[in-house]
């Protein structure tokens, strides 16, 4: 189970939720850096998908998504937590796949 200090930073000139990095330290010290694929909520709580970037500091698309909680403090800075159930990990994971169909990926 990997605990994580990740803050999403903000930045008023960023639209693009691809121009985010977002940074994860697992318990073991590793540090990913990632980009975020979506934020979607089911039943009222809001996920993020993220994908981490290879050494060429592209999206590894060979990886796969991972899926977190997701919140934001009053103002606005984004934060995840590891999601601890198999039962809620597979409702967000379907919710997931739902939003790439979506979206036609």
């Amino acid at each position: 189970m990997a605990e994580f200090n990740n803050q999403i930073p903000q930045d008023p000139d960023i639209e693009d939720p691809d121009d985010i990095a977002v940074t994860l330290e697992l318990d073991d010290g590793t540090v990913l850096e990632c980009g975020i694929l979506s934020i979607f909520t089911v039943n009222g709580q809001d996920y993020i998908a993220l994908l981490p970037f290879n050494e060429k500091e592209q999206l590894n698309t060979d990886a796969p998504a991972m899926l977190y909680r997701y919140y934001e403090d009053d103002d606005e800075n984004g934060s995840v937590e590891y999601i601890e159930s198999d039962e809620e990990y597979a409702l967000v994971e379907k919710a997931y796949f739902d939003v790439l169909k979506e979206e036609g990926l």
